[in-house]
């Protein structure tokens, strides 16, 4: 046998193999893809189903869709009370409302006796933060902090997506 044949032959086995394996990772990310749009399907049909007047004044409760936890997140109204947010949210919002001025989520996370050293820990608890601030519960500033109260004639995108009109700016949660 030709050993330069035979070389480029073994030399285009280890390509091959080494598409074959990229190819199988690739087809594994489309299937996880595929199968997260399935769940957002799923939950966007059962939101739909249900009246907005319902929508609005429902406390939420967890559910499963596709063997996943799902929680939905009431949009702020001007009437709506902190009562209508899941309790771990209700004690995420109290933390912010509690603290001297804007925070990040870092000192939420410390302030709720998360290990705020653990990124897995801490990343959760940011991304429950974005979710009440693009339903109108925060205001996430620019820098990346959050605070309760809202500047004088401005809503978060997600109120104004949903027609929640400008009330008068008031401190979420005051008494």
């Amino acid at each position: 046998m030709d050993p330069e044949l035979l070389e480029r032959i073994t030399a285009r086995r280890a390509e091959l193999d080494e598409l074959e394996e990229r190819l199988a990772k690739e087809l594994a990310e489309v299937r996880a893809e595929r199968d997260e749009l399935a769940v957002a399907e799923r939950v966007l049909e059962r939101v739909s189903e249900q009246p907005v007047d319902e929508c609005a004044s429902a406390v939420p409760v967890p559910g499963q869709v596709g063997g996943r936890a799902v929680m939905l997140i009431p949009h702020r109204a001007p009437d709506a009370e902190e009562s209508t947010l899941p309790s771990d949210y209700q004690r995420i919002h109290a933390a912010v409302r509690q603290a001297a001025g804007p925070v990040m989520a870092r000192q939420v996370g410390e302030m709720l006796g998360v290990d705020v050293r653990v990124r897995g820990k801490l990343e959760p608890l940011r991304g429950r933060l974005v979710r009440l601030a693009g339903r109108g519960w925060l205001r996430k500033l620019p820098d990346g902090r959050f605070t309760t109260l809202l500047c004088p004639g401005t809503l978060p995108p997600a109120a104004v997506r949903y027609g929640v009109t400008g009330a008068p700016p008031v401190a979420v949660g005051a008494v």
